[in-house]
């Protein structure tokens, strides 16, 4: 294998997802995991199977986008880089969320939110963006006081990085938590 070949073909397929060809994008990453593997680099390999992941989400294709994501979380526990390991736990919960199985995404938030609230060096995006998918896990959940909790807590960090989309979306579930 050559030198960089994984690396080089994870920005292609970001750049193949960037302009919307997602067959394109997917067989990148499928060649980088491939790669990966057969030289055991355990960490560029988790970052070929989030990317392949997000594509596998893309293409509403969620037991595959599910599984790589799970696949990289179980390498990601290895490996000391927390801040990436609450973002690939927090994609987990968001896709089983999706699906309707709340009881198990629950625990992905919880732990995403731990891992992030634990580090400064947390991007407030990041924490914004675990909390928005907690806000909407407990609404579907029935727990509208908690939601609005962190409903106004996501709102608060979109403002401060400046995302008007987050601090919109967060102000609609609020109101509509309030009614």
């Amino acid at each position: 294998m050559m030198s960089g070949a994984p690396e080089k073909l994870l920005k292609q397929g970001y750049q193949a997802r960037r302009e919307d060809r997602l067959t394109a994008a997917k067989a990148h990453f499928a060649e980088a995991i491939d790669l990966c593997r057969q030289a055991d680099d355990r960490a560029m390999l988790a970052r070929a199977l989030t990317g392949r992941g997000q594509i596998e989400s893309d293409l509403h294709e969620t037991s595959a986008a599910l599984s790589d994501y799970e696949d990289a979380v179980a390498i990601y526990r290895t490996l000391d880089d927390p801040l990436v390991l609450a973002h690939t736990v927090r994609h987990v919960g968001d896709i089983l969320r999706r699906q309707g199985k709340l009881e198990l995404a629950a625990p992905c938030y919880s732990e995403a939110l731990a891992l992030y609230r634990a580090n400064e060096q947390t991007p407030p995006l990041d924490l914004a963006n675990a909390i928005r998918g907690y806000a909407l896990l407990s609404a579907d959940s029935g727990e509208r006081a908690n939601a609005r909790l962190l409903w106004n807590e996501a709102r608060d960090l979109y403002a401060a990085v400046e995302v008007p989309e987050g601090v919109a979306e967060s102000e609609r579930q609020i109101a509509r938590l309030t009614d």
